[in-house]
């Protein structure tokens, strides 16, 4: 149906929205050929066709809603190791498809919603306007506000209660899938990035030997490192242990240690501290004999292990932690607790 078929007072009210046109001539020779007649769309003059269309629209608002219920019950219920055969891609990750599929398909019908609105219901008279001056003075302020009432009318939203409800049902349920994306940051960590697997009675295990430590295994001078007893690098979680619970053993003349605690949680001299650098967390290996000095290789941050593991030089923002050690029956170096404070760097919760 087109608008000569429609009897001439069934036709919306034309609007001025042409352009002046201009004719050529010497002085202009690029005249404004002015816009070409408006034609009315179906929907303009046949309410009919216009109600079809705001169903089109609400339904795929609707169908955005039921995607993202979609991607939130995928996200729920299907295992994250499942996979499944689609042809022609192969076998996949049924979650990251599903999650993909819904996520997708609520976006592209909101979008497509409000294209097919905007095309078939929306005012689609084009309007021409003159180029203007940066700033905007107040009768031009005050046709922006005409413009937009304008425009506000034009969107019947007011009038098409079945588009404006379905609109806001599917913008509010759609940002929940980002909501149920915020499981994947838990569990909170608790107090796990405080402790480490040291305990009371656990024996140091030389690194290199997996060996129990004995005293005399250690010289002064000397640099060792350590686990605690029962960690292996068979097991599931040794990278994350022994990023916390990595230690350094070192051997001092006792009236070599200036700290009063450091030289009372020692044995004989023999002095552990936690190998992870209080900076980013990089293992600490260099170590100078003569000044009892150990050395970051990230940052250079340096550590007088003499002196209660202070900070001497470099980023890092406080000591290492000492471990308190003793000598069980059997004669093997072991921990009398775990380290009295975080290991690592620094944390925004840290007490």
């Amino acid at each position: 149906m087109s608008s000569q078929d429609i009897p001439e007072e069934n036709l919306p009210a034309e609007q001025d929205a042409h352009g002046a046109v201009s004719v050529a001539d010497e002085h202009d020779p690029f005249a404004d050929p002015g816009l070409p007649p408006h034609e009315h769309r179906v929907q303009d003059i046949d309410e009919r066709a216009a109600k079809r269309s705001e169903r089109v629209v609400a339904f795929l608002f609707t169908l955005s809603m039921l995607l993202t219920v979609g991607f939130i019950a995928s996200y729920v219920a299907i295992p994250h190791d499942k996979a499944i055969f689609v042809f022609p891609i192969g076998h996949i990750n049924a979650l990251n498809f599903a999650l993909g599929l819904t996520l997708g398909g609520a976006l592209f019908t909101i979008g497509a919603g409000a294209v097919h609105w905007a095309r078939t219901l929306m005012s689609d008279v084009e309007i021409a306007d003159e180029r203007h001056a940066i700033e905007a003075p107040p009768e031009v302020k005050a046709k922006v506000m005409a413009d937009f009432k304008d425009g506000a009318k034009e969107s019947a939203l007011g009038r098409r209660k079945l588009i404006r409800n379905t609109m806001f049902g599917a913008l509010a349920l759609f940002p929940l899938s980002g909501v149920m994306l915020l499981r994947d940051l838990g569990p909170l960590p608790g107090t796990k990035l405080r402790h480490t697997i040291w305990s009371k009675g656990k024996l140091l295990v030389n690194m290199n030997t997996n060996l129990p430590l004995r005293p005399s295994d250690v010289a002064v001078g000397s640099l060792t490192f350590a686990k605690p007893e029962g960690l292996e690098e068979t097991d599931e979680e040794f990278q994350t242990e022994i990023a916390k619970a990595a230690l350094m053993i070192v051997r001092l003349q006792p009236e070599n240690i200036k700290d009063k605690r450091e030289l009372e949680w020692a044995h004989e001299g023999i002095v552990a501290f936690s190998k992870i650098c209080t900076h980013v967390g990089c293992p600490i290996s260099l170590y100078e004999q003569q000044t009892h000095h150990v050395l970051c290789p990230c940052h250079q941050s340096t550590f007088d292990l003499s002196d209660g593991a202070r900070v001497i030089f470099g980023p890092a923002g406080h000591a290492l932690p000492q471990l308190r050690i003793g000598v069980s029956d059997e004669g093997y170096l072991e921990a009398l607790g775990d380290f009295e404070e975080p290991v690592g760097p620094a944390f925004w919760e840290r007490g």
